[in-house]
């Protein structure tokens, strides 16, 4: 019993970071056994909006904002490419994508994307420790009026 008693806060945080948030997001905090969650960064996510908005402003595009992947097996590595449209007058200037969890990595357009062009956002997803279904989001921080801008996608995990 006391063995359970000292594994016990261990499998509880093994849970929490199953999906590892972002540590400007969430950080999970472990100090002698026991788990914390600390509270949301909120001053850096207003610093990335501001950042991004210090350039002129311009308007963008999206292909689609939600892409649903269907019914994927348990451990597949997917990835969905949103095409980006610059449909302003100043180069679209994508600072940052930043995903809600740490399964989802993006890849996106670095350089300014001058007006009438296209650039892409790729969100990879790694469906290892999931089951059933999820939902994935994606912050865009650009040089647009209303930064961030949520991106997302669906999938059924099977065994």
């Amino acid at each position: 019993m006391k063995n359970f008693i000292k594994i016990a806060p261990l499998v509880v945080a093994l849970a929490l970071v199953s999906c590892k948030k972002d540590q400007s997001a969430d950080q999970l905090v472990i100090e002698q056994g026991t788990a914390q969650v600390a509270e949301p960064n909120i001053d850096s996510q207003e610093d990335m909006a501001k950042e991004a908005q210090s350039k002129p402003l311009t308007n963008i595009a999206l292909s689609e904002a939600q892409f649903d992947f269907g019914k994927i097996k348990k451990g597949e590595h997917k990835e969905h490419t949103y095409e980006v449209t610059n449909t302003g007058k100043n180069p679209l200037i994508i600072s940052q994508v930043k995903p809600g969890c740490g399964c989802t990595v993006p890849d996106y357009t670095k350089e300014p994307i001058l007006p009438g062009q296209k650039g892409k956002i790729t969100l990879k997803f790694d469906s290892s420790n999931f089951d059933g279904l999820v939902n994935k989001q994606a912050e865009i921080y650009a040089n647009v009026e209303k930064a961030p801008i949520v991106i997302g996608f669906s999938a059924d995990i099977q065994p």
